[in-house]
């Protein structure tokens, strides 16, 4: 519903290259925020062309706004190509996330989703959804390596995030997954995850801070 980021940065102003001996600071920024991506009824995403940042090169676990611009990248591609969402590989070919959200699979009963060593953001929402899925649903989290084809022939894909929120993928490059319709288990996690964040489940109030009006 609010949108809430905090920047950490370097703020001299010295023009050169480097990160010691410069003045850190802190702004963080509220914005209204809607639905990014439809909840409701799902999404088509495309793989991109453009591969994910290496951990090498940018640490990937970290979100860095100099990083943004290869998730930018790919964002842009799949909208001009009448995609809502990207799905981004490794530089080996496995599935990675997308340009903003990290990537579920539902198969043989089980959630499967890329490990951390394949520059995936350590997302917060990524865990919840794997503690929401064992405690409430029984349903263990398979954490490997996810070839690209596995997503063509999954039960169901979504996709998660801050803004994200639980975001069902109905069609990935024109093929439909499952029957082409949000499928049972993302449904599930999905009330699951608002139920928690919106304090309706008093199991996961240690997920949240309360916030009082000054009015």
């Amino acid at each position: 519903d609010v949108y809430i980021r905090p920047l950490a940065y370097k703020s001299d102003t010295v023009i050169g290259l480097g990160l010691t001996n410069l003045k850190d600071d802190l702004a963080i920024y509220l914005a209204p925020f809607g639905e990014y991506l439809d909840v409701t009824k799902g999404i088509k995403c495309c793989i991109s062309s453009w591969i994910r940042t290496e951990d090498n090169s940018i640490p990937a676990r970290a979100k860095i706004t100099g990083g943004y611009i290869n998730n930018s990248l790919a964002k842009a591609e799949a909208k001009e190509n009448g995609y809502a969402e990207a799905i981004m590989l490794t530089s080996d070919g496995h599935v990675c996330e997308g340009t903003g959200e990290n990537v579920f699979l539902v198969r043989n009963g089980n959630l499967i989703t890329p490990p951390v060593s394949d520059n995936i953001l350590e997302g917060i929402t990524r865990k919840s959804v794997i503690q929401l899925a064992q405690d409430e649903l029984g349903i263990a989290t398979i954490e490997r390596h996810v070839d690209r084809t596995e997503l063509f022939i999954a039960n169901e894909v979504f996709l998660c995030g801050t803004g994200a929120q639980i975001t069902p993928v109905t069609e990935i490059d024109r093929r439909a997954i499952g029957n082409g319709a949000i499928g049972p288990v993302t449904q599930q996690i999905q009330n699951l995850y608002f139920k928690a964040v919106r304090g309706e489940n008093p199991r996961y109030n240690s997920w949240l801070d309360p916030v009082y009006s000054l009015s």
